[in-house]
């Protein structure tokens, strides 16, 4: 006995109905990126290892699939490292590529690698799957899809601000409502870290912050102690902990906080340019909170960090991120190109849509017109009405077996197609067509004319 097909822990299979509940959401988003002027791009699955690692910090790298070489990739191996059993130097040896983990670092190589084609500043959206050896759970999956957009080749704060308004944007036409953009700036980070004296644990100490919502402030200042950070510097940090008020009386407290560090006092005023500006602008559906948490612990973030979570009562980890980085494309060469991105999480954003019931509106594709076949003869005669209708963009198809009725016209209403049209020796005696509407029940004998004038008005 055959044993039953599966498919890897972390990915899935899609309906056509999934599918075109996830193309109603691709084709918000795109239409939104193309609106505040981003041109598309796409880049391979996989990458050169050299490309990816390195650049998420250590967790990230752990969580990059590697590809192993093709033909006998161990005859190539260092024996010594193999008998050695040291699997980070080994993989080294028997694997060239990985599957890309973000699209953001591809980016940045793009960028480098066709950096005399392209007009900067450069707006640039994707949206691809990415691949992480991750646990899978609720949300989180290792393979699933991004949507980014970046802009490289400016400095300029206006930029941070459309990102929040695009955000706002995407989810008021997904008529998700309650969102909340969480802002932070890394050098508000910084400045923290310097006036604790832990300056030179900058990455260890944003690491740990940056997952107080999961494991609490006790787990926070448990990690920061075992990554050598002293308990004094985690004493002064306590009041960022339970940090509220308005997103002014945040800034002003930031403000006298960091007031002996320059750059951070830098941050908190880009911050507030930033927030300032929002708020006298508007949001229609999203909420703005600066949260002095978000540290986002990759490596490369050098200014703004976004991340948006789901609305209240949906359990559902961030569904969007991103932020700025000054020197990406520096790790190829290409210094001082500033760029800032976000991305969408598609495949989060789907659960919540599903948890919400907000797909209502999302219609499966169909054909509006199903030609019963009733023979060889009949099916030639509809095929030639077929030609014409679909070159008009009528959605039409053909049965494609000389089934019973009964069979054709539940199929018809199983897909709901509304109409359907049947073809005998009388039709094609008289170069006629009997259509059907499937709602109304009612028949008419017509012309090709009068078909595709009937159809094309639903």
């Amino acid at each position: 006995m055959a044993q039953k097909p599966s498919i890897p822990k972390g990915t899935r299979d899609f309906s056509p109905t999934e599918v075109a509940k996830r193309n109603y959401i691709f084709s918000t988003i795109r239409e939104v990126f193309e609106t505040y002027g981003f041109q598309p791009i796409e880049t391979p699955s996989f990458e050169n290892s050299d490309t990816l690692m390195g650049k998420y910090g250590e967790e990230g790298d752990r969580l990059i699939f590697k590809i192993l070489n093709s033909g006998d990739y161990l005859k190539k191996a260092d024996s010594t490292l193999l008998a050695s059993k040291d699997s980070l130097k080994v993989t080294a040896s028997i694997s060239e590529k990985a599957l890309r983990y973000d699209l953001t670092v591809p980016f940045a190589r793009y960028v480098v690698q066709h950096q005399n084609e392209i007009e900067f500043p450069f707006k640039r959206y994707q949206m691809q799957p990415v691949w992480r050896a991750d646990r899978p759970q609720k949300g989180r999956f290792r393979e699933f899809y991004q949507c980014d957009a970046d802009v490289v080749g400016s400095k300029g704060l206006w930029q941070e601000i459309e990102f929040v308004q695009l955000y706002d944007a995407v989810f008021s036409k997904l008529k998700l409502k309650g969102t909340t953009i969480k802002l932070n700036n890394r050098k508000i980070l910084a400045g923290i870290a310097e006036i604790i004296g832990e300056k030179d644990k900058l990455i260890d100490f944003t690491v740990a912050l940056d997952k107080l919502d999961k494991i609490g402030a006790e787990g926070v200042a448990k990690e920061m102690l075992e990554k050598g950070i002293s308990e004094a510097a985690i004493e002064k940090v306590q009041p960022l902990f339970n940090f509220n008020g308005t997103n002014q009386d945040k800034l002003d407290q930031l403000q006298v906080l960091l007031k002996s560090s320059e750059e951070g006092t830098k941050g908190v005023e880009d911050l507030r340019f930033v927030v300032s500006t929002i708020e006298e602008l508007g949001l229609e559906s999203a909420n703005l909170d600066i949260d002095v948490t978000l540290a986002r612990g990759l490596n490369y973030y050098t200014g703004a960090i976004y991340e948006v979570s789901a609305p209240k009562g949906v359990n559902m980890g961030s569904i969007g991120g991103g932020g700025r980085y000054d020197d990406l494309t520096g790790i190829f060469g290409l210094k001082d190109m500033s760029g800032v991105g976000i991305s969408f999480g598609l495949d989060r954003i789907y659960l919540v849509l599903e948890e919400l019931n907000l797909f209502n509106a999302v219609e499966l594709p169909k054909p509006k017109v199903l030609f019963i076949n009733f023979g060889d003869a009949e099916a030639a005669f509809c095929m030639k009405a077929l030609v014409k209708l679909r070159k008009m963009n009528i959605k039409s198809e053909l049965y494609p077996d000389s089934a019973k009725m009964k069979k054709q016209m539940n199929y018809a209403n199983r897909r709901e197609i509304p109409f359907v049209v049947m073809v005998g020796s009388t039709e094609i005696e008289n170069n006629t067509y009997t259509l059907k509407n499937m709602q109304s029940g009612e028949q008419q004998v017509c012309s090709l004319e009068e078909l595709i004038k009937i159809t094309t008005q639903l």
